[in-house]
């Protein structure tokens, strides 16, 4: 009876973690509709309920009554491959992520998470990673030059971002002495990471912008020269798997600068639940990634390689040499 009430436990911690990210997107459109409304000094949505709540609702329906096109020379197995090969790796990506310890719920004590990997840090870089393949194969089987263009900046950027912002976390791992979050949280009880790590963090949170192609690393998409990049001849539900898929990576991304840089759930100054805590910093986060998007410029192809390998790749480097100094 333990092993069955043990893996109902998991089965429903997996259905809502998985109903939680498909639903996200829902507010957080309406929600960064609003910022970009009140940055660029305007309202935002208004029409659709009250303050445009509705709005995301709108949009839903329009996705998914819209035509599902697919250009005539494409590969049509690719073609309708890749949403679902970008869509998948973000949601994987929670199977390793803790927010939280433990509760007690209904007498039974019940983990915030869905597993404790000794190298869970190590699990979701490479599983993020493969999401790239979802990008790379929508612009090569839509046989349009924008969506291949968008594709091919897709894959070079990826490699120019991924490998500094693998190198700025392990500063943060040397401090915790492991690779799993639990253990990274853990060794921050006292004092924030980013008070040991300030370069390691700013490596990271930069790079994080590139992973999730957000402004000013937004040139895979670029609507001003590619229409939209690397999903241009993608409509309705396979046009919001992209979507979706980019919000959700977004989380991971805040949740992560949170759990390796933050403390995690680790409080301080006000005593508020660890769960509160930890919501506030993520969501702190998702609002700066919202912000970035609509107060800086896109970078020049060249400034963005540049800013990769001579920049971001350089500093994440010295973090470890300096990290290592300080820990001998």
């Amino acid at each position: 009876m333990d092993d069955f009430l043990v893996v109902v436990v998991i089965v429903g911690k997996m259905i809502v973690v998985i109903a939680i990210l498909f639903v996200l997107p829902i507010p957080l459109t309406w929600l960064e509709r609003k910022i970009a409304g009140h940055i660029q000094q305007r309202l935002g949505p208004m029409r659709v309920g009250w303050h445009g709540l509705l709005q995301p609702v709108a949009d839903g329906i329009k996705l998914l009554t819209k035509e599902d096109h697919i250009p005539a020379e494409a590969d049509r197995f690719l073609f309708k491959l890749a949403p679902i090969i970008a869509l998948v790796p973000p949601f994987a990506a929670f199977v390793a992520i803790p927010f939280g310890d433990r509760v007690t719920l209904f007498g039974t004590e019940i983990t915030l998470y869905l597993s404790d990997m000794n190298v869970g840090l190590l699990y979701i870089l490479a599983v993020l990673g493969i999401g790239t393949f979802g990008v790379i194969l929508a612009g090569w089987a839509s046989n349009s030059k924008y969506a291949v263009l968008g594709s091919l900046r897709t894959c070079a950027q990826m490699i120019s971002y991924e490998i500094p912002m693998g190198f700025s976390v392990i500063g943060v791992v040397m401090l915790a002495q492991s690779m799993s979050l639990l253990d990274i949280v853990e060794a921050q009880a006292g004092l924030w990471n980013v008070v040991y790590q300030p370069l390691g963090f700013f490596v990271f949170f930069v790079a994080g912008l590139a992973e999730a192609q957000r402004i000013p690393f937004d040139l895979p998409e670029a609507d001003g020269d590619l229409g939209a990049g690397y999903h241009t001849e993608y409509s309705g539900m396979r046009f919001s798997f992209f979507m979706i898929s980019e919000y959700v990576i977004v989380v991971v991304l805040s949740t992560l600068n949170v759990i390796l840089f933050f403390g995690g759930w680790n409080g301080a100054l006000l005593p508020l639940p660890a769960a509160v805590w930890f919501l506030l910093k993520v969501g702190f986060f998702v609002w700066v990634f919202m912000w970035f998007r609509f107060t800086f410029p896109r970078y020049r192809y060249d400034q963005l390689m540049t800013i990769g390998w001579k920049v971001l790749l350089p500093l994440s480097l010295a973090n470890i040499l300096l990290s290592g100094i300080f820990l001998i």
